[in-house]
């Protein structure tokens, strides 16, 4: 059975392509494309979406319409993901978008998802209570040190260079490859970071996505 989603996009050149982009996708049935966060809400009972796919900045306000609309959605739908479009990495916006559980939200910034296969897995994943952070979005932070108190304070250098790469989004494959390290020592360091960070398995939010956004709590 298709996932069902719903698109909330003011600007109808963008809404147009994100329509564009899920034609044909034999998983995906496009139920709905409105305007405003407003209008997607007064039909959501009728669409029955199990994704909406937003932006993140929409009518009246046009500051974070999409982030109130995922926090109104955690409440009202529980079971409907959400994929929030951002043109800009604002780590606060993504922190916002988490903070009530991580579990079918996605903070994406819209030239990651500029083709249909990477748009497709991303509202895919989400249907089935995935998450992700865009990589863009810790850019920025890379370089910050870990405040005083902080959990990050806990881990080694290496663990901390390790855990700035796994908020980039790399696999432990890759990250093996940029520092050099073999691919038992990256699973040994990854578990460590897990561990020092007190983020016990869930088989329903990656443990990953976890130790971005505490990475970003910690460097914001």
């Amino acid at each position: 059975m298709p996932v069902r989603v719903v698109v909330a996009e003011d600007d109808y050149f963008v809404r147009a392509g994100l329509q564009r982009l899920l034609d044909g996708e034999p998983d995906i049935e496009l139920v709905g494309a409105y305007e405003t966060a407003d209008a997607l809400l007064a039909s959501i009972a009728d669409d029955r979406p199990d994704v909406v796919l937003t932006d993140i900045r929409m009518p009246p306000r046009g500051l974070d319409e999409g982030i109130v609309l995922a926090q109104e959605l955690r409440k009202s739908h529980p079971d409907v993901g959400v994929v929030v479009l951002s043109n800009y990495a604002e780590p606060r916006h993504a922190l916002r978008l988490f903070e009530n559980g991580a579990e079918g939200r996605a903070y994406l910034l819209k030239q990651r998802v500029a083709t249909r296969n990477g748009l497709a897995r991303a509202i895919t994943d989400v249907a089935r209570g995935g998450s992700a952070v865009d990589p863009n979005v810790v850019t920025a932070l890379l370089d910050s040190r870990p405040a005083a108190g902080s959990p990050l304070a806990a881990l080694t250098g290496r663990e901390r260079e390790v855990l700035a790469l796994v908020a980039e989004g790399h696999s432990n494959e890759r990250i093996s490859e940029l520092v050099a390290l073999s691919k038992g020592a990256v699973e040994k360091h990854v578990n460590g970071i897990f561990a020092k960070l007190g983020l016990a398995y869930d088989p329903r939010v990656s443990r990953r996505v976890k130790a971005t956004l505490t990475y970003l709590q910690q460097t914001r």
